[in-house]
């Protein structure tokens, strides 16, 4: 999962830049919580893939990857970082369009509810409980699924959100960010996705759906390249250990 937004507009008094990401857990989520609660998501992008990264194809002999755009953010309007709308624009997404046939987050999210992906105590499928979800420094991609999900501001602590994050998202949620470091790999996504010999085959960067494709294929990388015969007990040291938000120990 990825998704793109008009970037951050909060920081955190008197820590520079490169040191943001060394905040304490709770001290970051505010920050976090400061900046979802105030701007609207512009995609969601989802790769649904077996365990060994086979896309679903539908019989039809394409493979599919879903991009989503949402009405929900108007450039003129809403605010944002200029800077990260001006990368969003020179990687093609197309706001006018979004703004004029996008998609409205709250009939996506209804859909989303009855997929049997999200929450849903009514009709949850079994295969749920298979179900893993992956994200590259995924913070801000759950706070913004969640947003959405919920219709709600982000809860006032880091416990009350990472109770939402298993609720909605299940047992089994990974964020790639975390894991790399562990094996020496370090960067953005793209950059691990070089050292892994993994090429970008649909899309740009910055844009949500090849993100999540790039971002399933580098976790299937990782895990048969890294884990090897000890899989399942090293995926528990990082199961639910959202990148800034929890520490990996």
């Amino acid at each position: 999962m990825d998704t793109e937004f008009p970037g951050t507009v909060y920081h955190p008094s008197g820590v520079p830049n490169h040191l943001r990401s060394t905040l304490p857990p709770p001290q970051f989520y505010a920050v976090m919580k400061q900046n979802v609660d105030a701007l609207n998501i512009i995609q969601l992008g989802l790769t649904l893939s077996d365990a060994h990264g086979n896309l679903p194809h539908f019989y039809t002999g394409f493979q599919y990857v879903w991009q989503f755009n949402f009405s929900d953010f108007d450039s003129d309007r809403d605010i944002h970082n200029p800077e990260s709308i001006s990368l969003l624009k020179r990687q093609g997404i197309d706001f006018l369009r979004n703004k004029q046939s996008g998609i409205d987050s709250r009939h996506f999210a209804m859909l989303f509810n009855v997929s049997g992906l999200g929450l849903n105590f009514t009709r949850p499928g079994p295969w749920r409980r298979n179900l893993i979800w992956v994200t590259f420094h995924g913070p801000y991609d759950f706070g913004f699924l969640i947003k959405i999900l919920t219709r709600k501001e982000l809860p006032d602590d880091l416990e009350g959100f990472l109770m939402l994050v298993k609720l909605y998202f299940g047992v089994a949620v990974y964020d790639l960010k975390n894991m790399i470091r562990a094996f020496g790999l370090h960067g953005g996504l793209d950059r691990v996705a070089k050292s892994l010999n993994l090429g970008r085959v649909a899309g740009k960067s910055h844009q949500a759906g090849s993100d999540s494709l790039l971002t399933m294929q580098a976790f299937v990388e990782v895990s048969k390249k890294y884990f090897n015969g000890e899989r399942m007990n090293v995926m528990k040291k990082f199961n639910h250990k959202v990148y800034g938000l929890t520490y990996v120990y």
